[in-house]
C-alpha cells in the first residue's frame, strides 16, 4: 500500500514544512509574558523576568524537538506515559513538596515538577489512543466506556486530594472534549451532568474551608473587601483604571504600588490590562484566538483518529486555561489558581503548554498519515 507523503518526510522536509508562523505566534505570546513580568518586577529582570525568559527559551527548544517526533511514537507511548504520570501523582501524595498550603509538587533538588500539569497531556494521549482503537459500534456500548472513565477518575481523584480543584476540573473538561470528539453520544453527557448536579450538595460539605470561602467570595467579594475579597476587588480596580490604551509600560498603579496580589502568576493579565488598556488585552486575546483556531483546524484536517483526538484535547485544554484565567481575574468565575498560558510566571505549567504545542505541531506535520490501531502504518 502506498504511504502518504508525510510518511517519507526527512528531517529537512519536516523543518521546511513546520508551521513557523505558529512558532512565531507562540514566541510572541511568551515574550509578552516576559515583558509583563519585567514590568511587574519594577522594571527589573529579577525576580521573575529573567527566570521566565530562561525557562521559555528551554521550553521552546523542547517544543521544536517534539514537533519533529513521529506521531506513531506518541501512539505507542501514550499508555506508558499515562501510568508514569499516575505513579508520580501517587508519589506526590506520599512525599510531595508542600507549598502555599497544598501538596502538589515533587522536589528533585535542581528543579520542582508538578505532575498534575503533565497529566493533562498524558491523559489526552491515553484517551486518544483508546478511542483510536475503537469502532463507532464499540463506543455505543456503555461497558466500553468504563475503562476511559476510570482513566479520567483516577488522576482526578489524586489531584483533588492535593487539593487542586482547578486542575481537576480542567482535566475533566478537557477529557469530556475527547470523549465527545471520539463519538460518545451527547445524551450520555446529560446523564453525567445530572449525576454531578445531584451530588453537588454532598460535594459542598467535602470541600476544604478555603475552597468554600472562594466560592462565597465569588458570589459576594464585597462582603470581606480587606480579606478574602481583596484580590478580586483590586483586580477589578486595575482592569477599570487601564481604560482603552492603558497607563503605559511599568506605570500601573495597582501593580507597581503592590496593591495587586499574585500579579506575576494568576493575575498577570490584570497587569497587561492596566498598563496597555483594553487594546492590549484584546490584542493578547486575539493571539490566543489564532493559536486556538489553529489547533482546532489541525484536529479537523487530521486523517487519523489518534491525531484528531489528541489535537482536539490539547487545544481544548489550552482554551480552558485562557477561559478560566480571564474569568477569574474579571470576577466571572471563582479564583481557582489557573495560570494564564505562556504568560504567567511558572515552570511546569509553561513547560507543559509548550510540550503540548510541540505535539500539536507534530500532528500537523503528520496529519495525512494513516495509522493502524497499534501505531504502525495502515
Amino acid at each position: 500500500m502506498r504511504l502518504s507523503s508525510s510518511d517519507h518526510l526527512s528531517l529537512g522536509d519536516k523543518l521546511r514544512h513546520l508551521n513557523w508562523a505558529i512558532v512565531a505566534l507562540i514566541t510572541l505570546i511568551g515574550l509578552i509574558g516576559v515583558a509583563l513580568l519585567y514590568s511587574a518586577g519594577g522594571k527589573n529582570w529579577q525576580p521573575w523576568a529573567f527566570a521566565q525568559l530562561t525557562r521559555f527559551g528551554m521550553g521552546l527548544v523542547i517544543m521544536l524537538f517534539l514537533a519533529l517526533v513521529d506521531i506513531r511514537f506518541w501512539l505507542r507511548a501514550a499508555y506508558p506515559l499515562y501510568w508514569i504520570m499516575l505513579f508520580l501523582l501517587v508519589v506526590v501524595e506520599i512525599m510531595g513538596h508542600v507549598g502555599m498550603g497544598a501538596q502538589r509538587w515533587i522536589n528533585l533538588g535542581f528543579f520542582v515538577i508538578q505532575p498534575s500539569e503533565l497529566m493533562k497531556i498524558a491523559l489526552t494521549l491515553a484517551l486518544a489512543k483508546y478511542f483510536h482503537g475503537m469502532s463507532l459500534e464499540d463506543i455505543g456500548h456503555p461497558i466500553k466506556l468504563v475503562m476511559p472513565v476510570m482513566m479520567v477518575l483516577m488522576p482526578v481523584g489524586l489531584v483533588l486530594l492535593q487539593p487542586n480543584l482547578g486542575t481537576a476540573t480542567l482535566l475533566m473538561l478537557a477529557s469530556a472534549g475527547v470523549f465527545f470528539t471520539g463519538g460518545v453520544r451527547w445524551w450520555k453527557f446529560l446523564i453525567v451532568f445530572a449525576l454531578v448536579a445531584a451530588i453537588l450538595p454532598i460535594g459542598w460539605h467535602h470541600l476544604h474551608d478555603y475552597q468554600r470561602a472562594r466560592l462565597m467570595t465569588f458570589m459576594n467579594p464585597g462582603a470581606d473587601p480587606l480579606g478574602r475579597g481583596y484580590n478580586i476587588l483590586q483586580s477589578k480596580i486595575a482592569l477599570g483604571s487601564g481604560g482603552f490604551f492603558g497607563k503605559g509600560f511599568g506605570q500601573g498603579t495597582q501593580s507597581q504600588l503592590q496593591f495587586l496580589p499574585e500579579k506575576h502568576t494568576d493575575f498577570i493579565f490584570v497587569v497587561l490590562a492596566e498598563e496597555f488598556g483594553l487594546f492590549g488585552a484584546l490584542f493578547l486575546l486575539a493571539l490566543y484566538g489564532l493559536l486556538i483556531a489553529y489547533g482546532y483546524l489541525v484536529a479537523l484536517n487530521c486523517r487519523n483518529q489518534f491525531g484528531r483526538l489528541t489535537a482536539f484535547g490539547l487545544t481544548t485544554s489550552f482554551f480552558l486555561y485562557v477561559f478560566v484565567n480571564i474569568g477569574m481575574v474579571t470576577g466571572t468565575l471563582p479564583v481557582v489558581g489557573i495560570p494564564l498560558p505562556l504568560v504567567s510566571y511558572g515552570g511546569t505549567a509553561m513547560m507543559t503548554l509548550l510540550i503540548g504545542c510541540g505535539v500539536l505541531l507534530g500532528i500537523a506535520l503528520h496529519r495525512d498519515m494513516r495509522l493502524s490501531r497499534t501505531g504502525s502504518y495502515d
